[in-house]
């Protein structure tokens, strides 16, 4: 992969992460929490991948995607330990929004999921500009 492939990789995997974004505030904005929690998770998604791409590393499924974003940016520093728990969180939160109709979301749940998600996709984005590509 070039450095210009992979800049423009890493648009697009952003470019995602925003839509999937407004797509969640609009469900959320409808009451369908569930599905806006489930969008929420592929706006960290696509951060991840994005990130992940700055090293030129690309996960093959969302297990694999949490491993590697500990394996190559926890376990270096680069973001807290907390980081991957708001990642695993938040995918094991798509699965139950997903698979299981027992479980439902309140606003007040997706309101701070979000929150975090934000929080966490501002720190990749910061660290995907720092490595020069946005």
């Amino acid at each position: 992969m070039t450095d210009a492939n992979k800049a423009a990789n890493i648009r697009d995997e952003l470019a995602r992460a925003g839509t999937a974004l407004a797509a969640a505030d609009v469900l959320a904005g409808e009451h369908l929490s569930s599905d806006a929690v489930s969008r929420l998770y592929y706006h960290l998604f696509y951060h991840v991948r994005a990130l992940l791409l700055t090293k030129g590393i690309e996960a093959r499924s969302h297990d694999g995607l949490l491993r590697l974003f500990g394996m190559h940016f926890v376990k270096s520093g680069a973001f807290p330990p907390d980081s991957a728990h708001i990642v695993s969180k938040l995918m094991k939160y798509r699965q139950e929004a997903d698979y299981n109709p027992a479980h439902v979301f309140t606003e007040e749940d997706f309101t701070g999921l979000r929150r975090e998600a934000c929080d966490l996709a501002a720190a990749i984005r910061a660290h995907v500009a720092a490595a020069g590509y946005v």
